[in-house]
């Protein structure tokens, strides 16, 4: 078997997120405030081609199974970051473009956005399968952390030294910058990934030898969608990233009409949600270096991470109908901290996991999770929106409104925790069906049990 990967190989290939998250970050947050406010467009058409990107994605589980059917993660990882990058830089030119043809730019930003979208979907997709094969059971919690936080990072960079070599604003100069994000995501993707696959590992058994038919994706969705575990994972993590996304775009509008913060202070107040995500994150890895008995555990820290976002969701739901005396700040650090703690165990989870079940079908199965969470950020930015608006004109009272949307946001989190002991459920019959099978569960399978 190969070497799993040291705390330095780990960190390496965080470097992949980072040329990930330097991209996005740059086509939906600096290009989005262009669109709106340099060139005076209406704010739904980058609402639109981030929304295009996000539906790109639910192919993941078609570029997982190419993956799986190479028997190689390295190329696609690489391949779709090429996409990526030519994507973001596209659309940078494709948003240069609006200013002199409005028409032209917008359909090539539409190119653009699919092509974001099929990077990100191929790219990280193998990227969390390579890294769940070459991670040693007892990181992967602090592998998660490392990589989402290294993208997190990518996010800080970008947008800092992007923001002081756009000024004074061009749009060639945009091009530029984008052209550079774009090359320095490749270099940091090359470096990321190479020579971590340097050959195939030896399997443990002989794999089953395929027919033509059973090669085929519908095949292979076909038979990962028939497992238990997996399909109810997918629904855990589609109505879990659905409450974690559905509170993003009306956090600070909530802030300005209830609590009535400037601009200014509302932006500062996402900071505070942000920093306190990033503890969250830390939060895992680091009790179970203290308490080696729970690093382990990721059920148990994904259902504790649910139900503790409930419980600061509720506070904030509290806190509208309070109104100014409430610790906004406070609760909101609470939210992002919850918030942190969940996600990197659902993540983590999704690495302990994605070896469970059929064989040769670790990107099949990743990918339709990776599918699960990318339809909830799309749907859930809109429908957390949507739902602000039509509590308001039922409820005619904004802080009524509000309470009602966090409550019902609440309620999706306490869903996601029950949700979260059915897969486990579904873990304990695989263990069942293993053991009477081979006499024993699989290591991986006995662990998520305990």
């Amino acid at each position: 078997m190969t070497r799993p990967l040291s705390w330095l190989g780990i960190v390496r290939m965080g470097l992949v997120q980072t040329g990930l998250g330097a991209i996005v970050v740059l086509t939906t947050s600096t290009l989005n405030r262009v669109m709106v406010v340099e060139l005076a467009l209406p704010a739904m058409l980058p609402g639109a081609l981030v929304a295009i990107h996000y539906a790109l994605q639910v192919f993941r589980p078609a570029w997982g199974h190419g993956s799986d059917v190479g028997a190689r993660r390295t190329p696609w990882i690489v391949g779709g970051m090429a996409v990526l990058a030519v994507g973001g830089f596209l659309a940078a030119v494709a948003t240069a473009w609006m200013a002199t043809e409005p028409l032209f730019g917008v359909l090539l930003s539409i190119v653009a956005f699919c092509l974001i979208g099929g990077g990100v979907g191929a790219a990280g997709t193998s990227l969390l399968v390579l890294l769940a094969q070459r991670t040693d059971e007892s990181r992967r919690a602090a592998a998660a952390t490392i990589v989402w936080v290294m993208m997190i990072a990518g996010f800080i960079v970008t947008t800092a030294v992007a923001g002081q070599m756009l000024d004074p604003f061009s749009p060639s100069r945009l091009v530029m910058v984008s052209g550079c994000v774009s090359v320095a995501a490749m270099l940091l993707t090359v470096i990321g990934v190479w020579g971590v696959e340097r050959a195939k590992p030896a399997p443990q058994r002989p794999a089953p030898v395929r027919s033509g038919e059973e090669r085929s994706f519908r095949a292979a969705f076909a038979e990962v969608w028939s497992e238990p575990q997996s399909r109810r994972f997918a629904i855990f993590v589609f109505v879990s990233m659905l409450a974690y996304s559905a509170q993003d775009l009306i956090l600070e509008p909530f802030a300005g009409l209830v609590f009535a913060f400037t601009p200014g202070e509302t932006t500062k107040l996402s900071s505070v949600q942000h920093a306190g995500t990033l503890i969250g994150m830390s939060m895992v890895p680091l009790i179970g270096a203290v308490f080696p008995r729970s690093r382990g555990n990721l059920r148990l820290w994904t259902i504790g991470g649910c139900i503790a976002s409930a419980l600061a969701l509720i506070g904030l739901a509290v806190g509208a109908l309070v109104g100014t005396s409430w610790p906004l700040r406070a609760n909101v650090f609470a939210l992002g901290v919850t918030n942190g703690a969940y996600a990197v165990a659902a993540i983590g989870s999704m690495m302990a996991l994605v070896n469970n079940g059929n064989e040769n079908r670790e990107g099949v199965r990743m990918g339709l999770w990776g599918a699960a969470q990318a339809l909830a950020f799309g749907i859930g930015g809109f429908v957390g929106t949507l739902a602000s608006d039509l509590a308001r004109l039922v409820l005619s009272s904004p802080a009524l409104s509000y309470s009602t949307v966090f409550a019902s946001e609440a309620g999706l989190f306490v869903l996601s925790a029950i949700m979260a002991v059915w897969v486990h459920r579904a873990q304990a019959k695989t263990a069942q069906r293993s053991k009477n099978g081979d006499g024993a569960p699989s290591p991986a399978v006995a662990e998520a049990i305990t």
